[in-house]
């Protein structure tokens, strides 16, 4: 699993909103190591606020543990990138072949570019919400 310390920041019943510690990166994010933690400090300087499930009860003000379920984040990028890029290309493919004289060739594979990319793009939505057990929760309070 996936973990962060983070702080509660709101509490709507069994949602929390919590902002993310920053330099949570391994230990070599101050030595000399990949470097991530500097590229996270030059980019992101605004604290990141996330809504979660509370599955402990977590109060206001108390730091916890947030988790991210095995192969979430993975599931998460295939759905939201390549499921509509798959789709822009079958649109463009069967449409294109579609078109009778070669000049229609290019608007037909176009429009079905746009109609794949726009049918992945809600079949993204559509999935993501129904995956609810995939989403953070606090795992724990956490304690030094």
């Amino acid at each position: 699993m996936l973990e962060t310390r983070a702080v509660v920041l709101e509490v709507d019943k069994l949602i929390a909103q919590v902002q993310a510690n920053q330099g949570n990166g391994c230990s070599a994010c101050n030595g000399k190591g990949c470097g991530s933690g500097k590229l996270t400090q030059l980019f992101c300087s605004k604290p990141r606020q996330f809504q979660v499930a509370n599955r402990i009860g977590a109060q206001i003000g108390d730091e916890v543990i947030v988790s991210v379920p095995d192969g979430a984040v993975l599931r998460g990028v295939g759905i939201v990138y390549l499921l509509p890029l798959i789709l822009m290309f079958a649109g463009a493919s069967l449409l294109g072949s579609v078109a009778v004289q070669g000049a229609q060739r290019d608007g037909y594979a176009a429009a079905g570019a746009l109609s794949g990319l726009v049918l992945g793009f809600l079949a993204a939505r559509w999935l993501s919400l129904r995956q609810s057990r995939q989403q953070p929760f606090i795992a724990r309070q956490y304690s030094e």
